[in-house]
């Protein structure tokens, strides 16, 4: 990339540059084909992202006018703190973009938005099995050493 690349919340116009991304990030964890997400999911999630009343907000990474990657993110309350904590949820760039600094770019660009918002924690998940991923995480972040437990309905 001979440009730097601009991390910015994300605007309705990015709608069709921003899906592919989402699609991706979506395979990614199997949801493609028949198991994709409901187009009302994509559809709702798009329209909380500019809903004042909505916690959940969206980041992505552009350079000369390409969308290379996605971050989403919201605020919540929690009973060991005052302040917001905010949960990084999904995190995406393209294979292109892999291993150029853009994901971290996207992460910093979430702890920055948590820092003004007043949130003293930003956090997330990832699959045991994203080592890729991981690399880049153990350098910016701590693994927190729980584990996740679950109920599905």
């Amino acid at each position: 990339m001979s440009n730097p690349v601009t991390i910015r919340p994300v605007t309705r116009q990015d709608f069709d540059r921003w899906l592919p991304l989402w699609d991706g990030y979506n395979a990614f964890y199997g949801r493609s084909g028949e198991t994709a997400l409901a187009s009302d999911i994509t559809a709702m999630t798009w329209s909380r992202f500019f809903d004042a009343y909505e916690p959940v907000h969206a980041l992505v990474a552009e350079n000369e006018g390409e969308l290379l990657g996605l971050v989403h993110y919201l605020f919540h309350r929690s009973t060991t703190a005052i302040a917001p904590n905010c949960y990084l949820q999904d995190l995406f760039t393209n294979e292109a973009s892999r291993g150029k600094g853009v994901g971290r770019a996207l992460i910093e660009g979430v702890y920055e938005r948590a820092q003004v918002a007043g949130s003293g924690r930003v956090y997330w998940l990832t699959h045991e099995t994203n080592h890729a991923a991981m690399k880049l995480y153990d350098k910016v972040g701590e693994r927190s050493g729980f584990v996740v437990y679950r109920k599905m309905f």
